[in-house]
Order: structure tokens, then C-alpha cells, then sequence
């Protein structure tokens, strides 16, 4: 079966020839129409059409973002508060700062509407530190929508206002969690909160009710405010509506962003198809369908079982290629859809040298305030490097998968399982390569490692 067309709902205009980033540009192509029509309705039917939606979490952990808006403790009497999460940092992923750059102003518009059906009245974006051209160009499109009154102290002449601030993070990984992220954005060091009690929609920022969604999320508002929500939940499949931004890196012939229905395109047709298959004279070895935290698979495997769909138990037997990509799918494949950064190695790659780079990035990137978290992560670089750098024990896998064992489940926040699952996965899946590296180099020599970064 062919490969679908591009269902381009969030990237409609994203590399379109003469589409710009300034306000001019996106009111001529229909731009904050939505916006004018949300306000004249009662916030309570903006939040039940997310709700109805079904849209999940664009960000990585996939949570309905209709039932985290209705989460919030109203009762409390405090203000709420929108933070939108661009602190897009997890490896193999790059489709929010396209948004940011080329399409500002359809972010700003979901804001507002997310705004508005919530009655916040302070909007902060967060954005990564490696992204200052992206903070130079929403500090204009922000300034550009206060003006014509698309926000501001009184947006559309409603008597309803929303100011929208732009905060620029220092460049940690860690600020992309979401605890962190608040704590970030008070001044603090970015340590996660526990939760409970620190559930963002209860005790957030400033001990306030707060919403934190990702970028894509927030674009999504604005097509379901547009078109409804039964109409939304209508595209995709079951329990995973609406369109995937999928960011492909590695060994493809043709890597990119591309966006789908959720759901109605296979890992196989995207990487072969889509992507034009591996590189002249390879073949493919690994991918990591969500950013480098999802847990690996490896091509030749097959998954068997049977799955709830709906109401139903559905019988599946799926080739890697053969895994629809949406997040039930991927979940019963043992990884996740995570962040949609689709990594691909092909049989060019050294798994225990791959493993090596993704554990030096956790090491460098672990705040440091769980234990578990910020030695074992250490430990797992340590042992990679030393396997890359000549080192290498037939016993050094299991020795792996033991520390990361002991990280998962034991951390305040996700990032343990951050940086477990790769090496849970890697060894569990290329268990004979990491015993057979050892021999590997000594055969030959250290000299010939490439340094971790």
C-alpha cells in the first residue's frame, strides 16, 4: 500500500514560496479569524471542544490536553497561567522552532483562544537558549498582535485581556520537563518538582494553577476551535486524532519534517517511502521513533499480541515497518511517540558507539538532584566510553542494564527513564553486538574510537 499524502494542518505554510513571518502576511491568509470568532463564545465551549477533540500532548509524554485544562483548581481564587513549552531540546526533534521561525503568528493565535477558554490572563513562552532568533522573532509577532489587538490589555474590543511574555531558558534539558521548566522560569535552579503535591494545574508557577503545553499542542487549538472538535477527532484514528509533525534524522536519503494524519501512515512507508529508503549500498539497522529518550527497535523483529482498540481486541503481528505511527501503536511496540524525532541508523552503526553518544548527553544533562539519576547516569557514560576507547568486557552489557535498572522509576521526575530506556533497550535488543565488541576492538585498536560528546 502507497504511502498517504501530507495532511498539512500545522505546517500548512511552513516553506511556502512568498509566505512570511510577519502579521500583514498571515491576516491575508485568514489569520486571527479564528481568534474573532472564539471570543464571541463562552470560554466553557472552547475547553469542552478540546476536550471532545481528543488532542493529545505534542510535547512528548501524549496527555490529553483537553482534561489537563479542566484539571486547573479554580477554587483557590488565584490567577491561572499558560506556559508554553519551546524548550524543545530533546535530540531528533525540530519541528517547533520551524513554527517559531517561519509561522509565529499561528502560535500566538492558539495561545490567545487557550487563553481565553481558560481565563489566563499572563502567557509566558519559554524558549530554549540556543533558539535566540526565534525569542527576536515572537518578541515581534507578540508585539505586532498587541498592536492590532490580537492581544494585549483589550483584545478584539472584548474588555478581555492577555499579556504574552517571552523568557528565554539558559539551555537545559531538563527545563523541557515541566517542573523544572516553572522552576526555571521563577529564577530557580531548574530542579522537578514532586508530584503530588506540585501538580502544575494545582501549584504551579508562583504556587499558582498553571497550564503548560507545547508548541504544536498550542497550534492545534486553533484548527479545533476552527473546524470543531468532532470534526478533529475525526482525522487520525481512534483515540489518536488529529495530524503528527514526524522530525526524520539520520541514515534516510531524504530527512526533513513531514506531517500526517495520526496513525495513517506506517514507520515502513514513512522511512522507505517518504524518506526514500536507506542510503545507496545499506540497509536499515535501528530507528528510535520519539527523540532519543524512546526506547529502540530493531528491524527484523516482529511484535505479536493482542491490543485494545476502542472496545475491541484486535489481533496485531507487525514488522518494525508494519507499526502504524500514532502513540497506541508505538506503546504496544514497546517504545513511545514521544517527541516525533524519528532517529535512523543503518547497518553502518556501531550500537555500543551510538549508545556511547546518548549516554554522554544524559550525563552532561541530569540536574543532579536524584541520586539514582545523577550517578548512574554517570556510570553508564563511564562504561561506554570505556568500551569505545578499548576497554570493552563481554560482561559490560549486563553491567549496563543493571545500573539502568536501578535509575528508572527511582527519579522525582522522567528524566531516569530518559536516560534508562536507551541503554535498557540498546542492550536488550543488540545484546550479542555489546558482547561481541569487546573482541571487535581488539581487532581494531582504540585508535580508531570517535570521541563522545
Amino acid at each position: 500500500m502507497p504511502a498517504p499524502e501530507q495532511y498539512r494542518m500545522i505546517f500548512r505554510h511552513i516553506d511556502e514560496p512568498g509566505y512570511s513571518n510577519d502579521l500583514a502576511c498571515y491576516v491575508r491568509n485568514g489569520g486571527y479569524e479564528v481568534l474573532r470568532r472564539a471570543v464571541k463564545r463562552r470560554p466553557e465551549e472552547l475547553v469542552d471542544e478540546v476536550k471532545r477533540s481528543g488532542l493529545l500532548g505534542r510535547g512528548g509524554a501524549g496527555f490529553p490536553c483537553g482534561v489537563k485544562w479542566t484539571l486547573l483548581d479554580r477554587r483557590s481564587g488565584k490567577p491561572v497561567y499558560l506556559i508554553v513549552n519551546a524548550d524543545e531540546s530533546e535530540p531528533g526533534t525540530f519541528k517547533d522552532r520551524y513554527i517559531i521561525h517561519q509561522d509565529p503568528h499561528q502560535l500566538i493565535e492558539g495561545i490567545m483562544i487557550t487563553c481565553f477558554a481558560n481565563k489566563v490572563e499572563r502567557a509566558f513562552i519559554y524558549i530554549r537558549g540556543e533558539f535566540p532568533q526565534g525569542a527576536r522573532i515572537l518578541e515581534k509577532a507578540i508585539a505586532e498582535a498587541r498592536a492590532a489587538n490580537f492581544a494585549g490589555p483589550d483584545i478584539l474590543g472584548t474588555g478581555y485581556g492577555c499579556e504574552i511574555y517571552v523568557h528565554r531558558g539558559a539551555g537545559a534539558y531538563i527545563c523541557g520537563e515541566e517542573t523544572g521548566l516553572i522552576e526555571s522560569l521563577e529564577g530557580k535552579r531548574p530542579y522537578p518538582r514532586i508530584k503530588p503535591p506540585y501538580y502544575p494545574a494545582v501549584l504551579g508557577l508562583y504556587q499558582c494553577p498553571t497550564i503548560v503545553n507545547n508548541v504544536e499542542t498550542l497550534c492545534h487549538v486553533k484548527h479545533i476551535a476552527d473546524m470543531g472538535g468532532e470534526a478533529f477527532s475525526k482525522i487520525g484514528t481512534l483515540n489518536n486524532t488529529g495530524t503528527r509533525i514526524y522530525c526524520v534524522s539520520g541514515h534516510v536519503q531524504r530527512p526533513g519534517y513531514y506531517e500526517f494524519a495520526l496513525g495513517k501512515i506506517t514507520l515502513g512507508q514513512l522511512l522507505y517511502e517518504v524518506c526514500g529508503g536507506p542510503l545507496p549500498g545499506r540497509k536499515f539497522k535501528a530507528v528510535i521513533p520519539g527523540g532519543s529518550s524512546a526506547k529502540v527497535l530493531r528491524f527484523g523483529e516482529r511484535f505479536r499480541g493482542k491490543r485494545k482498540v476502542g472496545v475491541e481486541m484486535v489481533e496485531y503481528d507487525w514488522g518494525v515497518e508494519d507499526i502504524p505511527l500514532d502513540f497506541a501503536s508505538l506503546a504496544t511496540a514497546g517504545s513511545m511517540g514521544g517527541s516525533g524525532g524519528v532517529i535512523v541508523m543503518d547497518d553502518s552503526v556501531s550500537m555500543v558507539e551510538a549508545l556511547g553518544n546518548i549516554n554522554a548527553f544524559y550525563a552532561h544533562e541530569s540536574c543532579g538532584q536524584c541520586t539514582p539519576c545523577r550517578e548512574g547516569s554517570l556510570w553508564m557514560k563511564k562504561i561506554t566510553a570505556r568500551m569505545v576507547h578499548g576497554e570493552a568486557r563481554a560482561e559490560d552489557g549486563a553491567l549496563l542494564k543493571s545500573v539502568a535498572d536501578q535509575i528508572a522509576g527511582r527519579t522525582i521526575c522522567a528524566f531516569g527513564e530518559a536516560c534508562a530506556w536507551p541503554t535498557q533497550s540498546f542492550v536488550a535488543k543488540f545484546g550479542d553486538e555489546f558482547k561481541a565488541y569487546a573482541q571487535a576492538k581488539k581487532e581494531t585498536g582504540a585508535r580508531e574510537a570517535p570521541e563522545l560528546v
